[in-house]
């Protein structure tokens, strides 16, 4: 039988740690990626078993792409603690080294943020190469870097943490007791993306600051390509979707991806079209509920185009909005990580009995090259905010959304004025209200409702010359014969 001192993945360390603890999120630099930024720390566990040494092979299973790597700093128990304050959590870090949280996004969907499967597979936590001493370091002043074939993918510095690691040690203390030979992975920052076999991710922790720079070297590990398949008769299978893999190579260009950001070309078609002739030709297409209902503009003539960033609202109940509504929340998020050309559209349940955004959050969206609000809600400073950007509403009031509502989670599919919205569909808004436009068929409708557009005008103006609308309005061949005689001749 091999003991832990004999067993190589181990071999750095004081013993086969008993437990694994992983932060979620962590740096604000990965959190300002993500566009979310957590009120509280959370974990998730991973067995020992995953752990790998310095020079190790992972395995990327077969029928899998999304292995992804994380550079991280590694904090490995040297004392025993339970109950541990802030100013004494440190005293029982024991070393500090590098790590590498490798995660497999196809298995994700199933593992409910528990990471089991996604995370916790053989050689899915290489820890190395060498310990540095924990009470020769300053916690604040670290420094993370991961390269990817020799590039530099990742770079941080525990200065950029949303939550110190000494706090993450007496947290994790109040609930269970720190032994001697658990490690703490303390999250990784922006930059984390996907390795595929024969691809070769380095990560080095080391302290520039302090005397004689020291440094745990590079931990190296390479991916290789498994050959063996899951077995559907046992569990779940590997599934991928563009959302997967966007946010396992850190954005959509990396991946691959069209930009969810519209063309010039078909921004500038969008513009023109009306959402009349938008919703007539997304009915032809068997799209009947694609109207935000009861949402209008709040200044008469104003146009909104972009794609959607949904935000979802919960009817308020107190103890929800204590943990939810104040500080940093979903709604501040949201407007705070809105993209150029994107439009934040906010499902309220049509409950105008509050406001679901007022003038200085409308200020962030418009500084951020948001293209517009829409809410099936009400709206504070509506007169401010009307100036500010295009903004389609359902109402006005004049109190914060804490009466009424709880901000809940944003980009996800949500129900605004009666019409699904997922993030990423086409909106465009005018007097008329507000049409949604599965992004796949935006150019082949906006194309077909110009043209509709162009035989309406003609038609129009046969009208207007006293011509009755029988056999005109729809055309019947002898008028649609006359009229692609006149398109032809212009």
């Amino acid at each position: 039988m091999t003991t832990a001192s004999q067993d190589p993945r181990f071999a750095l360390l004081p013993c086969r740690p008993g437990k694994i603890i992983a932060v979620h999120l962590s740096y604000a630099s990965r959190a300002d990626q993500r566009g979310r930024r957590p009120a509280h720390l959370s974990y998730f566990l991973k067995p020992s078993s995953s752990v790998a040494a310095s020079g190790s092979t992972v395995e990327r299973p077969a029928g899998t792409e999304l292995l992804a790597f994380e550079g991280e700093i590694a904090l490995v128990i040297g004392t025993e603690g339970r109950r541990l304050s802030l100013a004494s959590a440190w005293d029982h870090v024991g070393w500090v080294t590098a790590s590498n949280d490798l995660g497999l996004y196809d298995l994700r969907a199933n593992d409910k943020g528990s990471n089991l499967r996604s995370k916790g597979g053989d050689g899915f936590t290489p820890i190395g190469p060498t310990l540095l001493d924990a009470r020769g370091l300053d916690p604040g002043r670290l420094r993370v870097r991961t390269w990817l074939n020799g590039r530099l993918a990742q770079e941080d510095t525990t200065a950029g943490l949303i939550f110190p690691l000494a706090q993450m040690v007496a947290d994790l203390s109040q609930h269970l007791t720190l032994e001697v030979g658990d490690i703490i992975l303390t999250g990784t920052p922006a930059g984390s993306s996907v390795f595929g076999p024969g691809d070769e991710v380095e990560v080095e922790v080391d302290a520039p600051t302090a005397p004689g720079a020291p440094t745990t070297g590079r931990l190296v590990t390479t991916a290789a390509q498994g050959e063996v398949p899951f077995d559907p008769a046992l569990g779940s299978l590997p599934a991928v979707d563009d959302q997967q893999r966007t946010e396992a190579w850190g954005s959509r260009a990396a991946a691959g991806l069209a930009p969810l950001g519209l063309s010039e070309e078909l921004r500038a078609k969008l513009e023109q079209a009306p959402t009349a002739g938008l919703s007539g030709q997304l009915r032809k297409r068997g799209l009947n509920n694609v109207v935000l209902d009861g949402v209008a503009p709040l200044r008469a003539g104003a146009k909104v185009v972009g794609v959607a960033r949904t935000l979802r609202f919960v009817p308020n109940r107190e103890d929800l909005f204590t943990g939810h509504g104040g500080g940093y929340n979903a709604q501040k998020r949201t407007f705070d990580a809105v993209g150029e050309g994107e439009v934040i559209v906010i499902e309220a349940r049509g409950e105008t009995g509050s406001g679901t955004l007022g003038d200085i959050l409308a200020l962030r969206a418009r500084a951020r090259g948001a293209a517009g609000v829409v809410t099936d809600g009400g709206v504070r400073d509506a007169a401010a905010v009307a100036d500010i950007l295009p903004v389609f509403a359902v109402g006005h009031h004049p109190a914060v959304l804490g009466r009424k509502h709880v901000p809940w989670e944003s980009d996800v599919t949500i129900a605004c004025g009666g019409a699904t919205v997922q993030p990423g569909d086409v909106i465009v808004g005018d007097d008329d209200g507000v049409v949604v436009i599965p992004a796949g068929i935006a150019e082949e409708v906006v194309d077909a409702t110009l043209t509709q557009e162009a035989e309406d005008a003609w038609i129009a103006d046969r009208v207007a010359e006293g011509h009755p609308v029988d056999g005109l309005f729809p055309m019947n061949a002898q008028w649609r014969a006359r009229y692609e005689q006149e398109r032809g001749r212009r």
